[in-house]
């Protein structure tokens, strides 16, 4: 009869991808010991092999289960009620809400998932795939007339650009939160500079956020390279 796993397995396990994914945000994937890991996690590196077999699966799983949250937070979003633009603001401040909690994951997927094999870097790309059409659609149904330009994806990811990247600069315990943020990113996204409010001042109704004729026949759409692309990291 298999020996079953012992009470509290799980919640080792996930301690353990928590601390590594900070060992690695702080010093990279490359530079850090599974010695360091499991004295980070309080075991014995024998005791750290029980739960992963090795650090490239640590590196998977970290990544793994953070792409798992940020697709269960589209599929969330995409149950709930909006109206387009509406949508768009609820997806942004969602997930930057989940970007505060996970800055250390979120680094690790945008810079160390490099290092897996092609066949791990193909699950975790899958998953940002899923991410940026969600945002793409949503972009899409809040302006359908840049989808005929094929610009929904550029857009995206020039948000994501917006988002993405705050670990390297905003201050965890600074003057401003990724709350504070994400309105900003929201409002700059639609409306431009004019539009962006500081926190606490009251929200502009959203037909005044941003202002279009419908006509974006001028806006000369990106090649087809640069589409195929996902900005939830960079390319190696």
């Amino acid at each position: 009869m298999p020996r079953g796993r012992a009470k509290g397995y799980d919640d080792q396990r996930e301690q353990i991808l928590a601390r590594a994914a900070k060992l690695f945000a702080r010093r990279g994937y490359t530079a850090t010991s599974m010695n360091e890991v499991a004295e980070a996690c309080g075991v014995t590196k024998p005791s750290l092999y029980h739960y992963v077999r090795d650090k490239q699966q640590l590196l998977l799983e970290i990544a793994a289960a953070h792409i798992a949250r940020l697709e269960a937070l589209v599929d969330q979003v995409g149950a709930e009620t909006h109206a387009p633009e509406s949508r768009v603001r609820r997806l942004i401040s969602a997930f930057l809400d989940v970007y505060a909690g996970s800055q250390a994951e979120h680094r690790v997927l945008t810079e160390d998932v490099r290092f897996l094999p092609p066949a791990d870097r193909r699950r975790v790309l899958d998953g940002e795939r899923k991410v940026v059409a969600a945002f793409a659609d949503a972009i899409a149904e809040a302006r359908p007339e840049l989808r005929a330009h094929d610009l929904d994806k550029p857009l995206t990811m020039l948000l994501f650009g917006m988002m993405n990247w705050m670990f390297t600069w905003l201050k965890p315990r600074g003057e401003l939160s990724h709350a504070d943020m994400a309105p900003m990113v929201a409002d700059l996204f639609f409306g431009g500079l004019g539009a962006v409010r500081a926190p606490g001042a009251p929200a502009l109704p959203l037909s005044h956020t941003h202002s279009h004729n419908g006509d974006s026949a001028c806006l000369t759409p990106p090649s087809s390279s640069s589409r195929s692309a996902s900005p939830l990291r960079p390319r190696s």
